[in-house]
């Protein structure tokens, strides 16, 4: 195999400890809950726990980024949060379509920054 894939064992090991596991239970996932309501009030709370949580996390990035995002200032960084907020809400609540734009935004504001 060619560098850019790595050794054939690791690539093995990854799908038999990363990838197959994660599959089985989306998998049950998918099946278990074909036959729930979108609007029962378990699923309302799971929805709002897991926004919870998202939004924990884009907040700890900010404050304390890691790695290289230690190195952007933190009005490119901010900028691109809500930007990506902004397209967002005009999107009619793409998730997709915020990231891309919060990404776009911090890519280019690094970019031009140098």
């Amino acid at each position: 195999m060619s560098e850019f894939f790595g050794s054939p064992h690791a690539l093995l090991i990854l799908v038999l400890a990363g990838f197959l596991p994660n599959e089985v239970w989306r998998m049950a996932g998918l099946w278990f809950g074909a036959g729930v309501d979108e609007g029962s009030e378990i699923l309302v709370w799971v929805r709002a726990v897991a926004t919870a949580i998202l939004a924990g996390v884009i907040a700890q990035i900010l404050v304390h980024p890691p790695g290289a995002l230690a190195g952007i200032p933190d009005l490119l960084r901010y900028g691109a949060v809500v930007a990506g907020f902004v397209v967002f809400m005009l999107t009619r609540r793409s998730i997709f379509a915020g990231v891309l734009a919060g990404e776009i935004v911090l890519l280019a504001g690094k970019a031009l920054l140098g």
